[in-house]
C-alpha cells in the first residue's frame, strides 16, 4: 500500500495538486471589461522592449496546449486570442523580432533577445483567420482584456512531455476554472471553419 502512494507521488502533478495551467489562469481568471479597448504589450526583456499596441478588445481568448504556441516557463498551456490585424502595431524595437517558424500557418513574431512571441499573423489569403493576428495578452499590464472561454488541442500537452495518466486531473482543473475543454478549437471556430470551407467550394 506504502509503495503505491509513493509510486502515485512520483507523478508531477501529485503535489497537492498543483497543476501549473497558465499564470494568469491558476488563481483565478479576471473578467472581461465592457468598455476595454485595448493595450500594450510588451517582451520580457529588461530594457529595450518590443512594445505591441492592440487599439481594441480580444476575442476568443483561451488556453492552448499546442507545442507552436509561446508558453510561460512551468505553464502547461499558452494563453492567446485574436485581434484584427488592422489593430496591432510594432510600437518599438521592431527589428529585435524575428519569425520563429517560416513554414508554419501561424507567422508567430518573437523577441530574438527573450525569445517571447509578441504576435502571430496568418498570410495565407484563403485561410479562414486571415485578417487575425494572435497575441498573448498576459504580457499587457492593461487590465481588462477578453477572458479565456476554453482550452483547445489539450491533448497536445502529451506531445510536450507531460504524463498521459495526469489528463485526468488536468482536465479536471481546467472545469474546474470554468474552462471546457476540447482537442481542437472550440465548436463555434470548428464551424466557422467548416463555413468557410463550404463556401470556397
Amino acid at each position: 500500500m506504502i509503495n503505491k502512494i509513493i509510486n502515485k507521488c512520483k507523478s508531477t502533478f501529485c503535489t497537492a495538486n498543483n497543476i501549473n495551467i497558465h499564470p494568469a489562469m491558476d488563481r483565478g481568471i479576471a473578467p472581461t471589461a465592457s468598455n476595454f479597448s485595448g493595450g500594450t504589450l510588451q517582451c520580457h526583456c529588461s530594457s529595450n522592449k518590443v512594445t505591441v499596441k492592440i487599439d481594441s478588445q480580444t476575442a476568443h481568448n483561451h488556453a492552448c496546449g499546442c507545442s507552436k504556441c509561446w508558453k510561460p516557463k512551468g505553464a502547461l498551456f499558452s494563453q492567446v486570442a485574436v485581434v484584427s490585424k488592422d489593430k496591432l502595431s510594432v510600437t518599438s524595437n521592431a527589428k529585435k523580432l524575428n519569425v520563429v517558424d517560416a513554414t508554419a500557418t501561424i507567422q508567430r513574431f518573437a523577441c530574438k533577445d527573450c525569445g517571447v512571441h509578441m504576435y502571430g499573423r496568418i498570410e495565407d489569403r484563403t485561410h479562414p483567420f486571415f485578417g487575425l493576428d494572435f497575441v498573448h495578452t498576459e504580457l499587457s499590464s492593461d487590465k481588462g482584456w477578453s477572458a479565456p472561454e476554453f482550452a483547445a488541442f489539450v491533448s497536445s500537452i502529451i506531445e510536450t512531455g507531460t504524463d498521459p495518466k495526469d489528463m485526468v486531473a488536468i482536465r479536471e482543473q481546467l472545469n474546474a476554472l470554468g474552462i471546457e475543454s476540447y482537442d481542437c478549437l472550440s465548436p463555434t471556430l470548428m464551424d466557422v471553419i467548416a463555413a468557410h470551407v463550404a463556401n470556397s467550394k
